[in-house]
This record gives C-alpha cells, sequence and structure tokens, in this order.
C-alpha cells in the first residue's frame, strides 16, 4: 500500500508544479488588467488606405452579414477595399458577393486553410494598388459603422505596426456559447488588458487585427501552420520587437459555438497549435533571455504554460481524488489540500478577469455546467487532428504559382 502511494505522490507533485506556474501567470495578469488605463485616442485627419481580408470558408450562413457590416461603414468608401477570399461556398452565395462592391477571390483548394486564402489575397492583388494597413476579419464577424475609422485613429496614436481590436461574443443563446463568450472574454482580460498595463504585447486572435500592409505583405508568405497562422504571425511580431497594441473600445462580434462538440473540437485544436508553436519556436528562448526581449519571452512562456482546458481538468480530478482518499487508503487527503487552494486562486483569476456584462441570470447554472464541460473536453482530447478543420492541413507554400495562375478576381471596384 505505501507502494502504491509512493507513486501517487510523484505523480501528484509532477502535475502540481506546471498547474501552480500556470494559474500564477493567470492570476498575475488577470489582476494586472484591473489596472488597465484608458487609452487616450487622437481623432485622425488622415485617412490611412485599408485592405479588408475577409477569408470564407464554407460560411455562406453568415458570410453575407459580415461583409455588408463592414460595407456601412462611416469611413470614405475610396479608401478602402474589400476582399472575400470563398473557399467552397455555394455558386449561390458566391453570385450575391458579385453583387457588392467588392474583390471576390474564389479559389479551389485541394486542402483549404485560413493561412492559404490570406496568401492567395495578397498573390492576386493588382500590382497598382496601394494600401497602409490590412485588417483581417473572419467571416462570422460584425463590425459597427464606426469600425474602420476607430481603427484609423487607433493606427495613428499607437505608432506601432499591429494592433487587436476588443473581439467578443455576438450570440449567447445556448450555455455554450455563453461558456465560450466567458473564456474569450477572460482571454481579452488576461492576454490583453493584462498585458498592456504592465506594457507588454497583446496577444492577437485570429480576426480584428490590423497589421502595416508592406509587413504583412512579407510575412503571410512564411506562414506554414495551417491551423494557427495568427500564432506565427505573432512570433514573427516578438521576433522583430514590433509591440502589439490592444484596443478595448473597437468591438469585433464573432459568432460563438453552440453546441458542446465544436467547442471541445475547437479546445483541441488550439492545444494542438499550441504544442506545435513551442515546438518550432522554443529555440529561440535563449536568444529572448540574453538579448532582454520581453515580449518574445512572454510568449514563449505563454506556449509552456499548460493549457487551461487541460489545466482545470487536472485541478478538479485531483480536488475529487482529495474526496477518495476517505475510502483509498493509498490516497492521502491531506495532499489534496494544495489542489483545493490552486483551484481556489484559479476561480478567483477567472472571476477577476470576467466583464462584469457576462454575470446574468444564466451565471450559475452555466457555471455549474463548466467542468463538465472542461472534463469531456480532455476526454476528447486524443481526437485532435481529427476533425474537420484540422482535415483541412496542408503545406502552405506548395503549389503558389499554380494557385496564382488560377485565380478568379471578381472585382466591382
Amino acid at each position: 500500500m505505501s507502494y502504491l502511494w509512493y507513486i501517487f505522490f510523484i505523480i501528484d507533485w509532477i502535475l502540481f508544479i506546471p498547474v501552480f506556474l500556470t494559474v500564477l501567470y493567470l492570476l498575475v495578469f488577470a489582476v494586472s488588467s484591473l489596472f488597465t488605463h484608458k487609452q487616450h485616442v487622437v481623432k485622425s485627419k488622415h485617412f490611412n488606405r485599408f485592405i479588408v481580408l475577409i477569408p470564407a470558408y464554407k460560411a455562406d450562413k453568415t458570410i453575407m452579414q459580415t461583409v455588408n457590416s463592414i460595407l456601412g461603414q462611416n469611413y470614405p468608401q475610396r479608401v478602402f477595399d474589400v476582399v472575400v477570399i470563398s473557399d467552397h461556398q455555394d455558386e449561390m452565395t458566391n453570385m450575391r458577393l458579385a453583387q457588392l462592391p467588392i474583390t471576390l477571390l474564389t479559389p479551389n483548394f485541394e486542402v483549404s486553410s485560413k493561412a492559404k486564402s490570406l496568401q492567395y489575397a495578397i498573390l492576386n492583388l493588382p500590382q497598382f494598388k496601394i494600401y497602409d494597413a490590412v485588417i483581417i476579419l473572419d467571416a462570422d464577424n460584425i463590425v459597427e459603422p464606426e469600425f474602420l475609422e476607430q481603427m484609423n485613429d487607433a493606427y495613428e496614436s499607437a505608432g506601432t505596426k499591429a494592433i487587436q481590436a476588443h473581439r467578443m461574443s455576438r450570440n449567447r443563446d445556448t450555455a455554450t456559447a455563453r461558456l465560450d463568450a466567458i473564456f474569450e472574454e477572460i482571454n481579452n482580460s488576461i492576454f490583453r488588458k493584462g498585458h498592456i498595463a504592465v506594457g507588454l504585447s497583446a496577444a492577437i486572435c485570429g480576426s480584428g487585427m490590423l497589421f502595416e500592409f508592406e509587413w504583412f505583405k512579407r510575412n503571410i508568405m512564411k506562414s506554414h501552420n495551417t491551423v494557427g497562422e495568427d500564432k506565427e504571425l505573432e512570433i514573427l511580431l516578438m521576433r522583430e520587437g514590433i509591440y502589439v497594441d490592444y484596443f478595448e473600445d473597437i468591438h469585433v462580434y464573432d459568432e460563438k459555438t453552440r453546441q458542446t462538440t465544436d467547442f471541445n473540437n475547437q479546445r483541441n485544436r488550439w492545444v494542438y497549435t499550441q504544442l506545435h508553436t513551442l515546438i518550432n519556436n522554443i529555440r529561440f528562448l535563449p536568444k529572448a533571455i540574453l538579448g532582454r526581449h520581453y515580449d518574445l519571452l512572454d510568449k514563449l512562456i505563454q506556449w509552456m504554460l499548460v493549457p487551461r482546458t487541460i489545466m482545470m481538468s487536472i485541478i478538479l480530478i485531483m480536488s475529487l481524488m482529495g474526496v477518495l482518499g476517505l475510502v483509498l487508503p493509498f490516497i492521502n487527503t491531506s495532499s489534496a489540500i494544495k489542489w483545493w487552494i490552486i483551484c481556489s486562486i484559479a476561480l478567483f483569476a477567472f472571476s477577476v478577469a470576467t466583464p462584469d456584462y457576462l454575470v446574468d441570470k444564466n451565471w450559475d447554472t452555466d457555471f455549474l455546467r463548466a467542468p463538465l464541460v472542461i472534463i469531456w473536453g480532455l476526454l476528447n482530447i486524443a481526437r485532435v487532428g481529427k476533425t474537420e478543420a484540422d482535415t483541412r492541413i496542408g503545406a502552405v507554400g506548395r503549389n503558389i504559382k499554380k494557385i496564382k495562375s488560377t485565380a478568379i478576381i471578381k472585382s466591382r471596384k
């Protein structure tokens, strides 16, 4: 019996140390987010020329709303272009899009990805077009009429080549969608508000992003990981010492997953992406430490943390093991005390990072449901790479010339 307890003791501490460090990191930046000062954005008299790229993969249900929202801007229409990369969408959807004052690209990728779509758009832009910045939206994003005006003011005020807008939920009609909205805002607080509060770069999150056009044009071609092109762009920004600013008052409304299965598949893909990105970039850790590149070092540390889905699953399981210690003699109940403490700290960090508007009448029910969703996600993590989105993984650089030569461009400008 003592032999079993010794094995449990070793496993217990092997799990506890990385989880403790992860919770400590989250707590520090969750508290830091409370001290973020409202940014002073000066109204710009200069109108930057934007190109808005919208990769759309089988997004027939949402793409028209997205395009109409970006076309309905208060910003002068002569200084922004909208490009939709319509990948495997219905002909009827493409016909409707073709009636709008946009540039429509209709690639036919054998293996589709967001990175490929972005590369395709850059390769097929008219050479005479000159832009100051590129904005990337997802095909289910909705923006307000003053979005481009706000981005223009922020770009002029920030003085940097990269900006992240505040992505938030546009739907909270199921328990899973509400959980997704809560997790999104926790990410905003910890990895964006909390970071800029201490002078570190904010994390980018795949849409609602702005980049200097020439920088993006050069660097999107370096993307190979079709699951996490935003992570690849992020590491390139950090390596060049480019600060990523975050503007909480610029809203991009993102449609959240409604089904638990989709929610878990999404988290599993993120776990895979985090691990893959870390393996590819851990070689930059000595340079970041010796060169005092704090943004790069912070980003690598982020990717070394235990993914939060796995972290909370471990905490919940190990905390419950303490209860089992009352029945199983080889489990020391007292060892669970530290797990109960770390669980309380993690919940405190998440509560601090959750904005008040999400604490509504459904909060209690959703809060009780969260552990079940998290544990179910851990049990299904072996399915990473088998979901529909993961089957679209392929080499991004492959057949670039073929892609360019087969482009179908329908421009209404």
